[in-house]
C-alpha cells in the first residue's frame, strides 16, 4: 500500500437486454459456467471500445440471432463476479427481425416466452434476476431511461443542434 492509497478494483461491465415481441420476451439457454442449462437474457461483457447499448444489441444478435432496437436502460445492478465487482446494465429492446436461433457456442436454445411460461418455468430453470426483469417488462412495471436521456452530453448536443 502506497501512503494509504488503495488502488480501486475495476468492475467488469456486463450488458444484457430484455427483448420484447408483443406479449413475449426473448430467453436463451446458456451452455457454460454458473448458468449452464439455465435460461436467461442475452448477456455479455462490454468490449472496451463499445457503447453499452450497442453491446447489448450485439449480444442479442450473437446469442439469439435476433435484430433488436434498444429503447433504453431499465436496470443497473452490482453483483459478485468471481470475487470482484460486476456492474450489470440491462436494456429494454424491441424485436425488429429474425427468428430465435442459438449460436451453438454460448447458447444452445433460444425462444420467446410469455408471462405464464416464465412464471411456470415451462422450459426449465430461469435465472432469478432475468425472470424478475422479464416479468416487470411484461407487466409494464418498469421505468425506461431512454437513450437520449442517458448522458448529459447528448442533451447538450441536442440542445446545440436545435438552438445553437
Amino acid at each position: 500500500m502506497l501512503g494509504g492509497f488503495v488502488p480501486p478494483r475495476i468492475a467488469v461491465i456486463v450488458v444484457g437486454a430484455v427483448v420484447r415481441q408483443g406479449d413475449r420476451v426473448l430467453f436463451v439457454r446458456q451452455t457454460y459456467g454458473a448458468m449452464k442449462d439455465m435460461w436467461g437474457l442475452p448477456t455479455g461483457i462490454l468490449d472496451s471500445d463499445e457503447e453499452p447499448h450497442l453491446a447489448a444489441r450485439r449480444e442479442v444478435r450473437e446469442e439469439a440471432g435476433i435484430v433488436a432496437e434498444i429503447e433504453g436502460l431499465i436496470n443497473l445492478t452490482t453483483l459478485d463476479y468471481f470475487g470482484g465487482p460486476m456492474l450489470y446494465l440491462t436494456f429494454l429492446a424491441r424485436h425488429v427481425s429474425g427468428q430465435p436461433t442459438p449460436d451453438g457456442a454460448e447458447t444452445d436454445r433460444a425462444t420467446y416466452l410469455a408471462l405464464d411460461g416464465i412464471r411456470g418455468e415451462t422450459v426449465g430453470p430461469i435465472e432469478p434476476l432475468c425472470r424478475w426483469l422479464a416479468e416487470r417488462v411484461l407487466t409494464d412495471d418498469v421505468q425506461v431511461l431512454h437513450l437520449g436521456d442517458l448522458s448529459a452530453y447528448s442533451q447538450v448536443f441536442a440542445y446545440r443542434s436545435t438552438y445553437g
